[in-house]
């Protein structure tokens, strides 16, 4: 039996390892999963929440980690996990995605000597300046079993020398979670209190700091967001910081003057709720670049780069970038067209990337 760690901090670590550890847990007498939470996102209701919707069991280990700068969130999360690692000694320790908990737990798996899977490998933006392109990189050199979302990926890290033997095209468990749990979210009434439902509306989220901490930028974003608020209601679940700095920025009265109706972040299902009905998603994160081509929402990236570019090959996404003027005329000639969009789905993004990873896993361990 194998022991593993499955390692979350974030939001978006939760999406992706709830179906694996429900496949662990089906799988018992091949896998004992343990899961920490770093607490790299400090929101505990929040978190909570994601945990709930999810059905992800309460963490093995919390280790409360909290908001801090890069250098600061880093070491204490190594500074805390080294000891469950020599706790526990895991056969594996599974990572996902590419914020600050994968590649600090990779770090103390690799000194230690202890295997280290990494879910989403292979993904690069070519944007260093990106905090997460980084951490990309970073864990994937030192990861033991690379699991990949998209034949790219792997061509990826074939080109930075990783041998073929560790790479392993899995598939996206991001579209496993949402394909388990999409019938649940139709069923809640999220849009009815919105005010949204049987209407058409665009559902934006913003919060990259390149986006939202420079007010030229935020202001331009702003300003073409309002234009295509007067096609239809941009519902705009808002983070705090961001919120803060529409306060800050004296956007205030920009957004009330639109059609922009900030609202509180949402838990897993209710977003899931919201997007899935939406006319158009604006968004400058990754996983919903991945979730719209699934369900065949037009999405714009508000981005000059993508780790994704199989979104927008294969599926609905276009790279827009921040210019205000590309940023309408992109979203017009969405909403001008028809409602029905042609699009394919990427390879293996067919809600059983969970099997194909515990399989891998398995196979890696003989």
């Amino acid at each position: 039996m194998l022991k593993i760690l499955n390692i979350v901090g974030a939001r978006p670590n939760f999406m992706k390892i709830a179906p694996i550890q429900r496949e662990m847990q089906r799988r018992s007498s091949e896998f004992r999963p343990l899961i920490v939470h770093t607490g790299q996102h400090y929101d505990e209701a929040m978190s909570d929440s994601f945990f709930r919707d999810l059905g992800i069991p309460e963490p093995d280990y919390h280790l409360e980690i909290g908001s801090a700068s890069h250098a600061v969130q880093t070491a204490k999360i190594m500074t805390a996990f080294e000891p469950v690692v020599l706790a526990q000694k895991p056969d594996w320790v599974l990572v996902v995605g590419d914020v600050n908990s994968t590649i600090a737990c990779a770090l103390v798996c690799s000194k230690l000597g202890v295997k280290i899977a990494h879910v989403e490998a292979g993904l690069r933006s070519r944007d260093r300046s990106m905090p997460e392109e980084i951490n990309r990189i970073l864990t994937d050199s030192i990861s033991d079993l690379l699991l990949t979302t998209s034949p790219d990926a792997d061509e990826n890290l074939k080109a930075e020398g990783i041998p073929a033997q560790k790479i392993r095209f899995v598939g996206n468990v991001m579209i496993d979670s949402l394909l388990y749990n999409l019938e649940n979210a139709k069923g809640l009434p999220t849009r009815e209190g919105l005010g949204v439902n049987g209407t058409d509306y665009a559902v934006l989220t913003l919060h990259r700091p390149s986006n939202v901490d420079e007010p030229d930028v935020f202001g331009g974003l702003l300003a073409a967001l309002s234009d295509i608020s007067k096609r239809l209601p941009i519902i705009f679940p808002v983070h705090p910081r961001t919120r803060a700095n529409i306060e800050r920025f004296g956007f205030a009265d920009r957004v009330a003057g639109s059609d922009i109706r900030l609202i509180d972040p949402l838990g897993y299902l209710d977003f899931m709720n919201l997007y899935s009905g939406a006319r158009l998603v604006l968004t400058d994160s990754g996983g919903l670049q991945e979730e719209t081509t699934a369900l065949g929402i037009p999405c714009l990236t508000l981005r000059e780069n993508t780790e994704r570019p199989i979104t927008i090959e294969l599926g609905t996404n276009r790279l827009v970038g921040t210019d205000p003027d590309t940023i309408r005329a992109a979203a017009n000639d969405v909403l001008d067209q028809d409602l029905t969009i042609e699009t394919r789905i990427p390879p293996l993004w067919d809600g059983r990337a969970a099997e194909r990873i515990c399989d891998a896993l398995v196979e890696a361990s003989r």
